[in-house]
């Protein structure tokens, strides 16, 4: 079965850190390139961080810059958000996303919540 299932969501205070993760099952992990999305109640769901299949080349919202890396281990198929410095304004569910020329597979999503 083709998955990607996120987790490492939860509740924190601002300025803490979280790590999210998102774990790949049936396929070729290393081809595909992998996002992180997340949708805020009310808004649209908007981009977050990408990372190519090597990991060489990442790209990031300019909302998240310096705050989130985005990293992978395709010997895990794993790839992670790591979300420092947040704020409230990043509560949101997170979204988990792998792109190749023939699939686009979206995970179920993670809770994040930041109190301020």
């Amino acid at each position: 079965q083709v998955q990607v299932v996120e987790s490492g969501g939860g509740l924190v205070q601002a300025g803490d850190s979280l790590r999210l993760s998102c774990a790949a099952s049936g396929l070729a992990f290393s081809i595909y390139n992998m996002g992180w999305y997340r949708q805020a109640p009310g808004k649209e769901r908007e981009i977050v961080a990408t990372i190519s299949g090597s990991g060489g080349t990442t790209t990031y919202a300019d909302s998240v810059k310096g705050r989130f890396t985005i990293s992978r281990d395709n010997a895990k198929n794993t790839v992670y958000l790591q979300m420092n410095s947040l704020k409230p304004e990043d509560t949101a569910i997170y979204y988990c996303n792998a792109v190749s020329f023939a699939r686009n597979i979206w995970g179920q999503g993670t809770q994040v919540t930041v109190s301020s």
